[in-house]
């Protein structure tokens, strides 16, 4: 287990620098809220209440992705979780960010404008080399201790991640801390029988799970990636008729594919139908055996859906990553919600992850509580899975 510093090892009233993850969906430039915000506020309003003074720093998007906006609209969302003001300031290390980190007592709280937005942020290097940077050298001075809470962007080389510990006394954030802790379990305890649903659309993040996984007895697979392997399996699916999600990847990921259903097939369970939108609109199914592919399928089929389930009830671990079909809309949630009543319904330990997954369970008002832990993180879900070291924790325990 790791051995780092949490906030429970800070001394009161604290001026501290705290990364968070707060990215989340942009519609129309319309920053949506979701589970990051209401998670991180928690973690805020625990240091506010124990004095500190905090300013905050958070990525949104890419440069040159619609959804790399300000984090002016991300202050008013948190604000409103915490019920208390949020000062923006449109400056991450500038001299107004810096006018504003002074003016800071303690009980307040301001987030500083999207790390993305500095050069010296996205490109990935060493930790030696991020803790060097004009970013990181002018914010760490101004601070007590910097606190690590954004588990999420754990995977990421990037300076506001790496840089500060190197510097300045870090600790991990309760987020990092019960995320790391839940997500490395099934790696660090001992299960008699784990299940694994895996679902989605990136069959390069999921063929090395399947490979790396060797305690897990079940995968069960839908979405793009399970119809993939049907169709690495004979069947004639996978592949693209009115969308472009299937060949691209078919053709880079093929031969991992087919090794991967070759050497594990024995723990793969594939959907036995699938469900389309019929010329009425409506949800209709059809077999995978004999069927020919002539639109798109967008959930896994009802027999399929009691199959996964009865794998579920069987388990003492169940491990969620991804959506089995397109949740969203209501015909076509089935699978993914099928599977996930059937953990709520089953004494087990379970984690649901894969970024918009876990949306589902508020979504179709599933009790979070009968989940064991419900992740927030994407990428550094599957790091953890897989066993692949995740920089963060690395530095954060260095410092420790």
């Amino acid at each position: 287990m790791p051995s780092f510093g949490t906030v429970e090892d800070l001394p009161p009233e604290q001026r501290l620098l705290v990364r968070l993850d707060l990215n989340a969906p942009v519609e129309e430039g319309v920053v949506k809220d979701n589970r990051r915000f209401s998670r991180h506020a928690e973690t805020v309003e625990r240091l506010l209440d124990d004095g500190h003074a905090l300013a905050l720093l958070a990525h949104q998007g890419r440069p040159g992705r619609d959804t790399f906006v300000s984090l002016g609209q991300h202050a008013e969302i948190l604000a409103d979780h915490l019920d208390r003001e949020v000062e923006f300031v449109a400056d991450t290390f500038g001299e107004e960010a810096l006018e504003a980190i002074d003016d800071l007592a303690g009980g307040e709280v301001l987030l500083l404008e999207n790390v993305r937005m500095c050069d010296e942020e996205l490109p990935e290097k060493t930790p030696e080399e991020h803790a060097e940077s004009e970013f990181v050298r002018t914010l760490a001075p101004e601070f007590d201790a910097y606190v690590n809470d954004a588990y999420s962007a754990a995977h990421r080389a990037h300076a506001s991640i790496v840089g500060f510990p190197l510097v300045m006394d870090a600790y991990a954030g309760p987020v990092m801390e019960t995320e790391y802790t839940a997500n490395s379990a099934i790696r660090e305890r001992e299960f008699d029988r784990v299940t694994m649903v895996l679902g989605g659309t990136k069959a390069e993040d999921l063929i090395p799970v399947i490979e790396r996984l060797e305690g897990v007895d079940r995968f069960c697979l839908g979405g793009i990636v399970g119809e993939l392997f049907l169709r690495a399996a004979g069947h004639d699916v996978g592949y693209d008729v009115e969308s472009d999600l299937f060949d691209d990847q078919w053709d880079e990921n093929r031969e991992e594919i087919k090794e991967t259903l070759e050497t594990h097939g024995d723990r793969l369970v594939l959907a036995s139908d699938l469900a389309y939108e019929d010329d009425a609109g409506e949800r209709a199914e059809v077999a995978v055996d004999g069927v020919e592919k002539e639109t798109s399928f967008l959930d896994v089929g009802s027999d399929t859906v009691a199959t996964y389930a009865d794998h579920v009830s069987e388990s003492d671990a169940v491990f969620v990553k991804g959506a089995l079909g397109v949740f969203e809309d209501e015909r076509f949630s089935d699978g993914t919600v099928g599977v996930l009543r059937a953990i709520a319904d089953t004494d087990c330990f379970s984690v649901v992850g894969g970024g918009d997954t876990s949306r589902a369970i508020p979504m179709y008002d599933l009790p979070e509580d009968a989940f064991s832990h419900v992740s927030i993180a994407g990428g550094a879900y599957v790091a953890a899975l897989t066993g692949e070291e995740l920089v963060a924790i690395e530095v954060l325990e260095r410092d420790g």
